[in-house]
């Protein structure tokens, strides 16, 4: 398994002040995993909000990178210490050119080795419940829809309205689940939502 000293910062319920680490990464066989501190970390192919990685047991997204000899990893507006692995220090030290870590933004700290490739394979492996409505649903328009399908686009549209975050997603969601109600009404069902 390849293995690269990365830096890596949490990004989920932070701006750019997240935990952040320089520690030694571990790569899957194929390239696409890699693991740090008991976690196991897959690319968001650019559909990330902040970072460019998600925890595959958390969903929380991080910002993983290679380490840049000019100590410039965190975002020019972030702070917070950075912990830089024990094991590692001296690798650290030749790829920045100094002698010691500056110690105001640097703390040496132990992180988890074991890499959790059975927990991580398990999970990845779990079969999905099959559920009553298939995903092409999502990509039909509302008159190729039976009754039911509409009913339960709405209901998931209703709670995705209430749980995301930012306003254009919710207008979007509303937009849909707006359009289903009327095709309900056009049939003749009044009693929506």
């Amino acid at each position: 398994m390849r293995k690269e000293i990365k830096y890596i910062e949490l990004k989920s319920g932070f701006s750019d002040n997240g935990p952040a680490w320089i520690g030694l990464a571990t790569f899957s066989k194929s390239g696409k995993t890699i693991y740090f501190d008991g976690k196991a970390f897959q690319s968001l192919g650019g559909m990330g909000i902040s970072g460019n990685y998600f925890d595959i047991e958390s969903g929380e997204e991080y910002w993983i990178s290679g380490v840049k000899k000019d100590m410039s990893d965190q975002h020019k507006f972030g702070g917070g210490k950075i912990f830089v692995e024990k094991r590692i220090l001296n690798d650290y030290l030749q790829v920045i050119g100094k002698s010691e870590l500056p110690k105001a933004d640097y703390e040496l700290t132990e992180v988890e080795i074991e890499k959790p490739i059975e927990r991580i394979n398990k999970l990845e492996n779990e079969s999905v419940e099959p559920t009553e409505f298939g995903n092409d649903l999502y990509f039909k328009q509302p008159n190729e829809l039976n009754i039911n399908e509409i009913e339960h686009l709405i209901s998931e549209l209703i709670e995705d309205e209430k749980n995301v975050e930012f306003n254009k997603a919710r207008r979007s969601y509303k937009k849909k689940r707006l359009e289903l109600e009327a095709e309900l009404e056009k049939r003749g069902i009044k009693n929506v939502g």
